[in-house]
């Protein structure tokens, strides 16, 4: 009797000392709040539009001169692609360049190309291109056809296009084209020209088109005004396919 009453002793004094220590009963181990992870840009679905990257698009031209081909190109425009990855039937584009920012790496070619003898810039500042017809060839390749406005002068003009290919980010996807295709200046009333000696003349009448796109969606939000500046929306193609 007396054992029985000594062990029951001890166990309730060691029932006191674990539940006063945190050891009668063990706790579940807290649960660990994790971030959630950043999602990923949705994949373009059906016709969106897509915003031309300036960083990463080239709007250029060749022409020949007397025995060579001379390059030049726009440093300043905005535009847009809008088509489904998936449909090129779908695509649409449209572009504004700012005809002052002609670059041909030569100061003064450039000054007489901004001159009445060519782009007439001072009256004719812009060069606009505007689709109006797509033939889709296969999965990646399309004739565009639109509207090529410059100098005053609106004339059809048919791309070769290629798309390169479509990435989906975290924050936007990307997809790529290359165009090419041929006007003749003479259309747009682009006439100077100089006869050389052995009865040709010192350019060509065709120009050859050459360009590179890198586009986004959804476009990336307006810039910040810096201080004392009010707040801008997506730049102008005066500023600035």
């Amino acid at each position: 009797m007396i054992r029985a009453t000594r062990a029951l002793a001890a166990t309730l004094i060691l029932g006191v000392v674990f539940s006063q220590s945190g050891l009668a009963e063990p706790k579940a181990p807290a649960k660990t709040e994790t971030a959630p992870a950043a999602a990923a840009a949705p994949a373009a679905t059906g016709p969106q539009t897509w915003v031309l990257d300036r960083a990463h698009t080239y709007i250029g031209f060749q022409v020949r001169h007397i025995v060579s081909h001379v390059p030049g190109k726009f440093d300043s425009f905005t535009g847009s692609v809008t088509f489904d990855p998936k449909n090129l039937a779908t695509m649409q584009v449209a572009a504004d360049i700012d005809a002052n920012s002609i670059d041909t790496a030569n100061d003064k070619r450039d000054a007489h190309l901004k001159s009445p003898d060519f782009f007439d810039v001072a009256n004719n500042p812009k060069i606009t291109f505007k689709s109006t017809s797509v033939k889709p060839v296969d999965a990646t390749h399309a004739d565009l056809t639109g509207d090529l406005m410059m100098r005053g002068v609106t004339k059809p003009v048919t791309l070769h296009v290629e798309l390169l290919g479509v990435m989906n980010g975290k924050t936007a996807s990307r997809a790529g084209f290359e165009a090419h295709g041929t006007v003749n200046r003479q259309d747009f009333g682009i006439n100077w020209n100089r006869a050389l000696d052995n009865g040709s003349f010192l350019l060509s009448d065709d120009v050859d088109l050459v360009i590179q796109v890198e586009a986004m969606y959804p476009p990336p939000p307006p810039a910040p005004p810096a201080a004392g500046q009010p707040a801008q929306g997506q730049p102008s193609a005066s500023k600035g396919m």
